[in-house]
Order: structure tokens, then sequence, then C-alpha cells
């Protein structure tokens, strides 16, 4: 029986589900980690693989609680300490008092114990245990506990981060995502955020016949940008679509660092449910960081040899990114053009061994006068049957068609004044 049984229900067996529900990115805390085994240091480290956790320092020491009391006699406590204990269920209770005679008032404890006991787990969660989790565990159930901890109930909501990404350059990404945006907007009737990541060549500010300007305002502006300066800079394209477009011009190069855009992506996340990140076709220290840090990716391709090729490395270079998130997805576009032989849909996603979201054939009349009037398809042709297919995406990408698991249990209690320090 699991020990958490009686207090909330089982997690999960499928993550990916349970990420694409809406994970959060743990904060930027500093986690220190005492244990007794070094498989379960072992396991500790390799929480940091997941990508919630980007912005977390961890460390890992020996020795237990006794070892995290040694420490904090003469050493101030982090934003969160992990502890392992074998001991038995009677002493525990006793050796974390002593944890909590050296613990900051803000500092939250999660211990990892041997013991399969429920009134043990009752006990430590009204002690002032922020969680109990029984070995063996996986880093996924770690990151879960930690996660949860900083997903209080009343905090702000996170947006949904969705990045659509080419194959190969020419392959359609941006048409999709703008399209798909736009079927979020309509359909589903959120607001949704257009950020055009390719500041030199992006093509949103054309497709919705906006102004160029934006985005690249809001990333020189460095540590400066806020939400207020965010909403100056967004164009409104229509009902519950905004965006964030580039410049496109070349009368500079547009190199950035790894995490330049990682303010900006964030502050957005807090006011807007979904955000479609529009990423170039390129591979860089930013669009690689970007792809490690959202939580859903699109391939675009073109059913050729080179689009697999591709789409093959990109696929595998998310996944060794992202070892415990959602796998990217696969759209196929501009299928059946005119004498061209092509690979079959089903065959190239066996082959790139990606979820196939979506189809789309090629219709140059159709999607190039959507082009060169600035409009989306729906509004070119509304009873086009391509319009059913981004709809379908739509709902792919912000997981209205993935099915959930149990239900959560009431959210952890935050760590009350017994892991005070005491005169």
């Amino acid at each position: 029986m699991s020990f958490l049984t009686p207090e909330k229900p089982p997690q999960v067996e499928e993550p990916a589900a349970e990420i694409a529900s809406g994970a959060r990115l743990v904060p930027r805390i500093t986690i220190q980690a005492f244990c007794e085994h070094s498989q379960t240091a072992q396991l500790v480290e390799s929480a940091l693989h997941d990508r919630r956790m980007s912005k977390v320092a961890l460390t890992t020491h020996n020795g237990g609680i006794e070892g995290a009391v040694e420490t904090y006699k003469s050493n101030p406590t982090p934003n969160l300490i992990i502890v392992e204990t074998t001991l038995t269920p009677d002493a525990i209770p006793e050796s974390l008092a002593r944890l909590a005679e050296v613990c900051d008032a803000s500092t939250r404890v999660i211990v990892l114990g041997h013991v399969n006991d429920v009134l043990l787990y009752r006990e430590l969660i009204r002690s002032g245990i922020s969680e109990y989790v029984v070995l063996p565990a996986t880093s996924a159930e770690i990151v879960t506990a930690i996660t949860e901890l900083y997903a209080a109930e009343g905090a702000a909501p996170i947006g949904r981060t969705v990045g659509f990404i080419s194959a190969k350059g020419g392959a359609g990404s941006s048409t999709i995502a703008h399209n798909v945006s736009w079927a979020i907007a309509t359909g589903l009737r959120q607001d949704c955020l257009i950020v055009d990541m390719d500041l030199a060549f992006g093509t949103a500010g054309l497709n919705f016949n906006q102004p160029p300007h934006g985005l690249a305002d809001a990333v020189l502006a460095n540590q400066k940008v806020d939400q207020t300066m965010l909403d100056r800079l967004m164009s409104k394209a229509a009902n519950h679509i905004n965006l964030l477009t580039a410049p496109a011009t070349l009368d500079r190069t547009w190199d950035f660092e790894e995490r330049e855009f990682e303010q900006v992506i964030e502050i957005c996340q807090k006011s807007v449910p979904v955000i479609v990140l529009d990423i170039p076709h390129a591979w860089n220290a930013w669009t690689r960081q970007t792809l490690a840090s959202i939580d859903d990716v699109v391939i675009v391709a073109e059913p050729d040899l080179a689009n697999l090729r591709n789409a093959k490395n990109l696929a595998d270079a998310i996944k060794t990114l992202r070892p415990t998130d959602n796998a990217p997805k696969l759209v196929i576009n501009k299928q059946g053009v005119p004498r061209r032989p092509e690979i079959g849909a089903a065959e190239f996603a066996s082959s790139v061994e990606c979820s196939l979201i979506g189809q789309i054939g090629f219709d140059a009349a159709l999607f190039g006068t959507a082009a060169n009037n600035g409009q989306m398809i729906a509004e070119v042709s509304s009873g086009s049957k391509v319009i059913e297919t981004f709809s379908a995406i739509g709902m792919q990408v912000t997981g209205r068609q993935v099915t959930h698991g149990a239900s959560k249990g009431a959210s952890l209690l935050k760590l009350p004044s017994l892991f005070r320090k005491r005169a």
C-alpha cells in the first residue's frame, strides 16, 4: 500500500501527462541535501536534469539529519533542506527537533525516509515538515515534491509556453505557429501571445499586418524590462491575440547570451495563459536553452530526406535536454507538392520517434494569398479543412487532449513555527 494513500492520491504514473497539465518552474532557490547513502545523493542530483529545476542551486552532503544539524550550528540555512534518514519512526521526530533548533523560520524541509508508515507521515506534517518521501523514489517524484512546495495555493498562474521550430529553413513553422495561435484564441477563447524570436527575418508582423517592433526593445532593455513595458510593446492583432514582433532589420547582428530571453518569457507567463514562441531555424546557445525550458516543442517538417535528418537530430537533442519532460511533437507540412517524391507521414514520424499531431497539404494559392494579405487562413477561407488541423494542433499543445490521472490532494502545508531558530 502506498504510504501517501490515506492523505492524498498516489502520484500519476505518467510524468508526461503531469507535466502537460501546466508544470511550474522552481524559482531561484538554494537547496542543500544531506544523504546517508551515495545512491540517494545521486538520485537528488539527477533531479537537476529536469528543466523545472533549471534555476536551482543544489549541493549534496553526507551525514543525514545529524550532518545537517552540525552544519547549521555555524552556517545559515538555505531555502530548502532535503535530509535522508534511516532512523526508526520513534527516533525520527526527536532527531528533526534538533534540526529545528538551528533552522531559520523560512526554511523548508523534505525528509527522505525508508519507513512506509502513514502515522509517521501525519506526525511529521503536523510538526512542520514540508514533505516526506518514501525511498526508493524516482527523480521525477523528488522534483514534483519540490515543485509543489513553490506552487502554493493562490500563487500567480504561469502561462503555458509552446515553441514551434522548423526542421529545415522554409518548412513553415512560423505559418503553423501563427495559425495555431489563431485557432487557440478563437476556438478556446484563451488569450495567446505570439513571440517572434527571429529578430532578423521574423514574419509575425507581416502575417498579422502589425508594425515590426516589440521583442527587440524588450530584450535590449535587459534588467529594466517589466510587465508595464511589455504591455506597451505588445501589438494587439485580434481578440485574444497579442504579438511581440521582430524588427526584421539587418542594421545590427542579433547575438544573444544563453538566457537572454528568459526574463521576458517569465514576465509574459505571469499575465498570458498561452505563449507561442516562433523560434528561428538555428542552433545556438539561446535557441537551445529556450527549447530546453519551455512546456512543449513542435517540430515542423516537410516530408523529404533533409527534413527527416534534421527533425531526427532536433528530436534527439531536445529529448536529451528534457529527459523527464514532454517529447517534441511533429507536424508534417506541405504534403503533396506536385511531382515531388515524398516520405510517408507515418514512416517519417516513426523514424523521428515523435508523436505526429498534424498533417497539412500543400496549397500555394491559399497560403500565398493569406501571407500577401497579412491574414490567417481562417480569414481567407473560413471553410478550409486545414483550419480543423490547426484547431487539433492547438488542442494538443494546450493539453486539452491529455488524459489526466487522479486529482491531487490538498496543497502542501507551509513550514510553521517549529523550524525557527530559537533563542
